[in-house]
């Protein structure tokens, strides 16, 4: 049987909305850039939980704007079927810099919208600073 997992990230753009704030992660012996964003902990809201881990993992402080999406999948080899909430949000203070206590993150940065659409094919369109309130629902298959 699954584990069920809610993961919360982090859709936020800089004032030009030609960057998205990227974050690389290092888990055991893979890195990749995602958006800021992690596990909900008990008794954490999606929101909370989005908020928290975008503190954590860039330094900013931020305000969810909306919902982008929902994504479904099955890590089929870690035994978990994860919902995945990506929220909008917007910088409201802070600065750049990792306050992870996990010690997962490696970097994080304002990246070209393009170039950060290439670390995220799975979102099945690509992010665009046109997007406002998109809240899509996709099942992602086993993993």
């Amino acid at each position: 049987m699954m584990k069920r997992v809610d993961v919360a990230s982090a859709l936020i753009f800089d004032s030009s909305r030609q960057h998205i704030l990227m974050v690389l992660n290092r888990k055991n012996d893979s890195v990749y850039w995602s958006l800021p964003g992690g596990a909900v902990e008990r008794g954490e809201t999606l929101e909370q939980a989005a908020v928290r881990e975008a503190k954590e993992e860039s330094g900013l402080d931020i305000a969810i704007s909306g919902l982008h999406s929902v994504r479904e999948v099955f890590f089929t080899e870690a035994g978990h079927h994860a919902l995945l909430f990506t929220f909008y949000a917007e910088a409201t203070g802070g600065r750049l810099e990792i306050l992870d206590p996990d010690g997962d993150i490696v970097e994080v940065k304002w990246m070209d919208v393009r170039e950060a659409n290439g670390h995220m094919p799975y979102f099945p369109a690509p992010i665009s600073a046109d997007d406002r309130d998109f809240a899509g629902y996709f099942f992602q298959g086993d993993h």
